[in-house]
């Protein structure tokens, strides 16, 4: 992991933003946001979708306010998209992030 933090929100619950390498071994990274109770739980849902390797150490980046108003709006909760991001890219779901490629 290259960076990551979280913020608390005023109703107790957080928003953990972490940058990790791409599934698709192509040396690109994501950046990940999750919105949960805790910073454990975000972790703990990140793992139960296979992330198994995600930890949280620091808060050397957290997530900026675009990137919480993104994820608070996300029923889901998790988001991602390509980083650093040098490109207009909306946020997609984390299903998008984790679906098998389809060879063309």
């Amino acid at each position: 992991m290259s960076g990551g933090g979280f913020v608390r929100l005023p109703g107790g619950s957080v928003v953990v933003a972490l940058t990790l390498p791409s599934p698709w071994a192509d040396g690109r990274k994501v950046r990940v946001l999750v919105h949960s109770v805790n910073r454990a739980r975000a972790l703990t849902r990140l793992r139960n979708l296979g992330l198994r390797a995600v930890y949280l150490r620091g808060n050397a980046h957290p997530p900026t306010p675009d990137e919480i108003t993104a994820v608070l709006h996300h029923p889901d909760g998790l988001l991602w998209r390509t980083a650093p991001q040098e490109t207009v890219e909306l946020w997609h779901p984390i299903r998008a992030l984790l679906r098998p490629v389809r060879p063309a």
